[in-house]
């Protein structure tokens, strides 16, 4: 079983004490490297573009997605992977077989390429649908691992179909991301009463808005249902949520197209004139990947928290961007995997994933939000 390090920094009395291991907040957020275009608007959503002074070769990491769709990637319930490829016959004894459990999937990549999960990416499936609950890289060929999750059906505890199988989305194109309120709830407080709190508000809203309330078919079927996933699968609430997520996806992809030379590697999010959230990546052609879905994320949020639109500027954007000063930081490693550092700063969270994988040593993907 592979092995972890924790290594732990506080800021007190404006002294930083880290481990000469630990990466400065500076160094993780590296904010000189990143700047703002003007942003893209569609009622009460607005997007920054994000472009970076660096690009990386991301060209070798497959997504969630990409490795379930072409069955090199096989997520099952803890207590299922007996049957599961084991690529290291040579390695410690295989983790115990246990009984399901609500927080843990275990998932082999079989494929020859290094897996990307993003913390907010749901699994459908199983004994219940599931939210990843961090950032993680999941090495080529890889022995089977414990992901930590969190459901986001509570009620259902019995396979879909007799089958103990996961999708990464069933029903929707490109898969699927939590919204940032659930997605904050599993990365930051990692806490699944918080998780199932704002599932449930979530579903609420959901069945209030405009699209989805004026056929009272959508909404019986919104409010029946405890599954995030089946929610936002009603055709109703994709078109609710289309509605406002199509046209930024259309702006973005050609400023992508635009700017492809520029290195347009993220966002930061605002809903109703109160910055939220924000995702960066080492690549454009990564950004491309899990643009369609993130869209949708942001804009279910802009969804259920609708309010009347107000603006926010860019400078306050950037300003939010750049604020990497640290109260705490705490890095976990696996030895020539990856490294995942937290930073809790006034009024934020930031999440830095960093592969370590031969010919990388660079950050794969950087999320930050407000607390």
């Amino acid at each position: 079983m592979r092995q972890f390090a924790i290594v732990l920094g506080l800021v007190l009395a404006g002294s930083i004490a880290f481990s000469p291991t630990a990466l400065s907040a500076a160094d993780v957020a590296q904010s000189s490297r990143y700047s703002l275009l003007d942003p893209i608007h569609s009622g009460n959503l607005t997007v920054f573009p994000v472009v970076s002074s660096k690009s990386y070769d991301t060209g070798d990491f497959i997504t969630l997605d990409e490795g379930i769709r072409s069955g090199d990637v096989v997520v099952t319930e803890a207590g299922q992977n007996r049957g599961l490829i084991r690529r290291h016959p040579d390695s410690i004894t295989a983790p115990p077989v246990r009984d399901a459990e609500v927080n843990r999937l275990v998932l082999v990549n079989n494929s020859k390429k290094p897996l990307l999960l993003l913390a907010g990416e749901i699994v459908t499936g199983g004994k219940q649908d599931r939210v990843i609950g961090r950032d993680r890289i999941v090495p080529p060929e890889s022995d089977p691992v414990d992901l930590s999750v969190f459901c986001v059906e509570p009620g259902r505890w019995v396979p879909t179909n007799g089958k103990n199988d996961f999708s990464a989305g069933r029903g929707i194109v490109g898969g699927l991301v939590a919204s940032p309120s659930v997605r904050g709830s599993a990365m930051a407080e990692k806490n699944q009463q918080q998780v199932w709190d704002n599932v449930a508000k979530s579903k609420e809203a959901m069945a209030a808005a405009p699209m989805v309330a004026t056929d009272s078919s959508a909404m019986s079927e919104v409010s029946s249902t405890s599954s995030y996933a089946r929610v936002m699968e009603n055709k109703d609430v994709q078109k609710q949520v289309d509605s406002v997520a199509a046209p930024i996806e259309r702006n973005y992809e050609s400023v992508i197209h635009q700017l492809r030379d520029k290195n347009a590697v993220g966002v930061v999010v605002a809903v109703n004139g109160e910055i939220v959230w924000a995702d960066i990546f080492a690549s454009t052609q990564l950004l491309q990947k899990y643009w369609p879905k993130l869209i949708r994320s942001y804009a279910t949020e802009a969804v259920i928290t609708r309010a009347k639109a107000v603006q926010v500027s860019t400078k306050e954007a950037q300003r939010f961007l750049d604020n990497v000063e640290a109260r705490r930081e705490v890095s976990e490693i696996e030895p020539g995997v990856y490294k995942q550092t937290e930073i809790s700063g006034d009024g934020f969270k930031l999440f830095e994933l960093t592969s370590l994988l031969p010919k990388t040593g660079f950050p794969v993907h950087i999320a930050k939000m407000v607390e």
